[in-house]
């Protein structure tokens, strides 16, 4: 009799396989944050945009999706998680077609806009939904941690696409390549992936000022970071950055006062759910923060070519693949906080082996240290992704997850902005105390500013300018990279120590009942 009545709670093949289904649009939607990494020099001698209209082509996917995940979450919610999905599809899919044959900056960057938006529905999608297939706790950590690996393998995958793409294709293709992707998931979601809404009563009409206010606040923080970042701390960017905390309030502020809020102000009052996000946020800090290091050095310092260090960037994401699984047969007798710690305890130790690289190829050293940090962040992901999605009722698992990533994407433009900084002031001063004489100061001027652009000016010059330039750019890069990873691997050690305090509370997932352990074991078998 028990176990008639516990089976119904258990997901079965079906909704496995619907797993599988949901993880193929968050590899496409994490891919496209990345995916430019080493198509931008292709896409530049292409379209020949200016250097804002370079940066802008980079973030606009990132600053749109960032912007509006809380409110297509809560669009999900109210006209269902499913139908959000397939619209979001349909929206991404054509983007990209469109942006693979943009014929100038302005329209790749209007496209960008549009994948973001596309790619802003489908996150929180994903996500809710997994939340409302899988209702015992154990399937559910185990489906979750599938979804951690998709999205921690989308962001490595990006490099990788576009560097096998371009080895044999033009540019087009990093963008051409969504396509059959999102054909595929067509045809797949409506027979495998169940619809959820909110019942009409509890939905409540869809509040237009807090969409405004969450788009703007996001949108003004992400961008004063990232500006910060590239062009150093001015007034304009801490303005940004103070008028979009100031309407993060008053959004905050209004979501007490509405009847059907976009965010349910009860979730703060969870001291877990409100740890977790902080540790969601120094997870994302110190991946994305320290990612576009790793990509430069590769292809700037060591010289490879994209298809190259494509290969090279393959072994972290095989790795994190492989251990991910253990990750949750481990939570079923320790402690999350345990777990998250040593994820943040072994992505410092992965920093720290990054400050013993040097302008000689060592490529033990670069991808120990890179495995490192990949493996530490996928073990955080996959129990704090949990945490945050288990803290929340399942009517709002939309707008949960919608804010989990969103905080995520904050965490990854103060990464960017802190550790970018940090590498930006070590690189300047580095150049200058050992600026090379021989090069005229008009070279001299740019190449201070940054590798790549050092690189660039060094084309034009005669052989032994260029050496001199050059070697004395990409030392003080990968000086810059050493301290960048001191303070990366400062933030984990204080995150660990930070969720040891405030989660160590939180119990294993408990054993599943005997009667349910057969069937279990099919269930596991089917995922694996």
């Amino acid at each position: 009799m028990t176990h008639a009545t516990q089976t119904p709670h258990l997901a079965g093949r079906r909704e496995w396989i619907g797993l599988a289904v949901l993880v193929l649009p968050l590899l496409l939607v994490s891919m496209d944050m990345t995916v430019l990494y080493f198509a931008i020099p292709s896409i530049s001698s292409a379209l020949n945009p200016s250097g804002t209209e370079q940066l802008w082509i980079i973030d606009m996917y990132g600053f749109v999706l960032a912007g509006l995940l809380i409110t297509m979450g809560n669009i999900g919610d109210r006209i269902g998680r499913r139908k959000l999905l397939i619209i979001g599809s349909v929206i991404f899919g054509l983007a990209s077609v469109a942006a693979a044959f943009a014929t100038d900056p302005t329209t790749l960057i209007i496209e960008r806009a549009i994948q973001g938006i596309g790619g802003a529905t489908l996150m929180p999608s994903t996500l809710a939904l997994v939340r409302n297939m899988f209702h015992d706790e154990k399937q559910r950590r185990s489906a979750i941690a599938v979804w951690s690996a998709g999205l921690s393998a989308g962001a490595a995958l990006g490099p990788i696409v576009s560097g096998l793409l371009l080895n044999w294709f033009p540019w087009n293709s990093v963008f051409l390549i969504n396509a059959p992707v999102i054909v595929l998931l067509l045809a797949l979601v409506p027979a495998l992936v169940p619809e959820y809404r909110l019942p009409q009563g509890q939905a409540g009409k869809f509040d237009f000022t807090s969409a405004l206010l969450s788009l703007g606040g996001v949108l003004s923080v992400i961008w004063g970071l990232k500006e910060t970042a590239v062009n150093g701390f001015s007034t304009l960017p801490a303005v940004a950055i103070a008028a979009g905390a100031v309407l993060g309030y008053v959004f905050v502020r209004r979501q007490k006062t509405l009847d059907h809020p976009m965010i349910d102000p009860q979730l703060f009052r969870n001291r877990d759910f409100g740890a977790s996000m902080t540790v969601s946020i120094a997870c994302s800090f110190c991946l994305i923060g320290f990612g576009v290091f790793t990509t430069q050095y590769m292809m700037e310092v060591l010289r490879m070519s994209p298809f190259e260090a494509a290969l090279w960037t393959m072994a972290s994401p095989v790795v994190v693949t492989l251990f991910v699984p253990f990750v949750t047969i481990i939570a079923r007798t320790v402690r999350p906080a345990y777990i998250i710690a040593a994820g943040f305890l072994i992505a410092a130790a992965g920093f720290v082996v990054m400050t013993q690289l040097e302008v000689a190829r060592n490529m033990v050293t670069l991808m120990g240290g890179a495995i490192g940090i990949g493996l530490g962040i996928a073990i955080i992901l996959t129990c704090i992704t949990d945490l945050v999605v288990a803290a929340a009722p399942a009517e709002r698992a939309g707008a949960a997850s919608a804010l989990l990533e969103t905080g995520q994407e904050l965490g990854g433009a103060l990464g960017i902005a802190i550790l970018g900084s940090v590498g930006a002031a070590v690189y300047g001063t580095y150049f200058d105390a050992h600026t090379p004489h021989n090069v005229p100061a008009a070279a001299l001027e740019g190449s201070r500013q940054t590798l790549a652009t050092a690189s660039t000016v060094a084309h034009g010059l005669p052989q032994a300018q260029s050496d001199s330039l050059l070697s004395v750019a990409r030392e003080a890069f990968t000086h810059s990279l050493h301290y960048s990873a001191i303070a990366g691997g400062v933030v984990a050690v204080g995150a660990a120590i930070f969720t040891i305090a405030l989660l160590r509370r939180i119990k294993p997932t408990p054993p599943a009942p005997k009667e349910n352990n057969e069937e279990t074991k099919v269930l596991e078998g089917a995922v694996a």
